[in-house]
């Protein structure tokens, strides 16, 4: 049975779906969702690349900025917590940096929470003592040190709506195919604009992510102190909301193809939308979260010292690795361009972070 039937069955069974279920099922239904289906998503052979795949020196500039984070909390005993870690690369490239400072290393502890059961094998190779997985960040209560969020909150299921007369909501019926209705939004996606003093235009759609919120506030309850770092691609809200973003952000990825077509390839396609890295921020502040810097990935990794790592390599070497040329433009052009690095803070002294040298000085409104 294709995934397809079975979201067709369901709403013929219970009526129209949100696009919120809609794309959590496309994306987690178990054994047919994109991420759960057991394949390649990742890579030539996937649908996309991600920035650790392209290259090692990505985990290593992360690396860099936990080192300093550890010195500014005390140089005390740090949880390094991501969500999402995916194929293990990140987590395996920053160990591998911090391993060169061994008094960092033996008084930090990664730890893994991973929504995607299928991937939880994936460091046979990794340093077993350093590495532990938790299905909910409640088994770290009181923790201090750094969350990581890489190529995650993307993945997020998102309300859609658009404004009419009043805000409504779009779900996804069924009759011969897949088509979206409206309905009046709930109060929930009301006080989501509201809180942030979002009024959206005449016929404008967009997406909401509630989901988001929740995640920041379970973070910030469970934080005695430290960094969150978000790494995504997305947009501040003047240009998320910007009138020439009338349809929104959700983007699809198939085959190295984007694409604006949720109904298509169910369970074969990555579906996304952008961050808004302004509401990511105003939640961080209601929970008890501090801005402490938010720039695209070029200017944070060249921050860290990236130029100086590449002067510092036979370039000759790099032909045929994970080091290419090719591979350095995209980390640094491409997608250090169109990513974004949001980094917020709990409990910290408040000093300037070196990947943030030219940060904006906020992401409000």
């Amino acid at each position: 049975m294709q995934l397809s039937e079975i979201i067709a069955d369901k709403i013929k069974e219970t009526g129209p779906l949100s696009f919120h279920d809609f794309m959590e099922m496309a994306l987690y239904y178990p054994g047919y969702g994109y991420y759960t289906a057991g394949k390649k998503r990742i890579g030539m052979e996937g649908d996309y690349y991600t920035s650790p795949e392209v290259s090692s020196l990505y985990g290593q500039m992360i690396g860099k900025q936990l080192e300093e984070m550890y010195a500014i909390m005390g140089n005390e005993p740090m949880d390094i917590i991501e969500f999402g870690a995916g194929s293990g690369m990140l987590c395996n490239d920053i160990l591998n940096h911090l391993k060169k400072h061994p008094e960092i290393y033996n008084n930090v502890t990664y730890y893994i929470v991973e929504k995607n059961q299928i991937n939880l094998n994936f460091p046979k190779h990794f340093d077993d003592s350093k590495i532990r997985f938790i299905d909910d960040l409640s088994e770290r209560s009181g923790f201090s040190g750094c969350v990581i969020s890489n190529e995650l909150l993307d993945n997020f299921p998102v309300h859609l709506v658009m404004m009419k007369d009043q805000l409504m909501e779009i779900f996804v019926d069924y009759d011969g195919g897949f088509k979206e209705v409206l309905k009046p939004a709930g109060q929930d996606l009301e006080n989501y604009l509201a809180a942030q003093q979002v009024t959206l235009r005449q016929d404008y759609r967009t997406e909401i992510n509630l989901q988001v919120r929740k995640w920041i506030e379970n973070i910030a309850a469970q934080m005695r102190r430290g960094y969150l770092l978000t790494i995504d691609y997305g947009y501040t809200a003047e240009d998320y909301y910007n009138a020439g973003r009338n349809t929104g952000t959700l983007a699809c990825y198939y085959k190295h193809t984007v694409t604006d077509t949720p109904y298509a390839n169910i369970g074969e396609q990555d579906i996304t939308a952008h961050v808004n890295f302004s509401a990511l921020d105003f939640w961080g502040r209601k929970y008890g979260f501090d801005f402490s810097g938010y720039c695209n990935q070029n200017y944070f990794l060249r921050s860290l010292g990236l130029s100086n790592y590449l002067r510092d390599l036979d370039m000759r070497t790099m032909e045929g690795n994970d080091m290419s040329y090719a591979g350095l433009n995209k980390l640094l052009l491409d997608m250090g361009n169109k990513f974004k690095v949001l980094i917020q803070q709990k409990n910290v002294p408040k000093r300037s972070l070196t990947g943030m040298q030219f940060s904006r000085q906020s992401v409000s409104h």
